[in-house]
């Protein structure tokens, strides 16, 4: 993996995370940040696992990879954060 291709997961990541925030109707109950951190590492996770499945270098499958896993990342936070905290008694 090149400083390139680093560079473009985490730039993906932090584009997916902040427009994951977007398409979220209302106020989320997580903060901006920890949307584009999670998609930022998501994104470095898909990068590590496409050079993993032979793309050396930055491709079109290497970007779908990083795209998919930082959404699916972002989509989990968004989905189990809620606003209130239930009381388990």
């Amino acid at each position: 993996m090149t400083i390139p291709g680093i560079a473009a997961a985490v730039a993906v990541g932090l584009t997916v995370g902040a427009l994951g925030r977007l398409v979220v109707p209302g106020r989320p109950g997580v903060p901006l940040w920890l949307t584009m951190t999670i998609g930022a590492a998501a994104a470095l996770l898909g990068a590590i696992s496409a050079w993993l499945v032979g793309a050396r270098e930055l491709n079109l499958l290497a970007l779908i990879v990083q795209a998919g896993l930082a959404t699916i990342g972002v989509v989990i936070v968004l989905a189990t954060a809620s606003k209130e905290h239930s009381d388990s008694r």
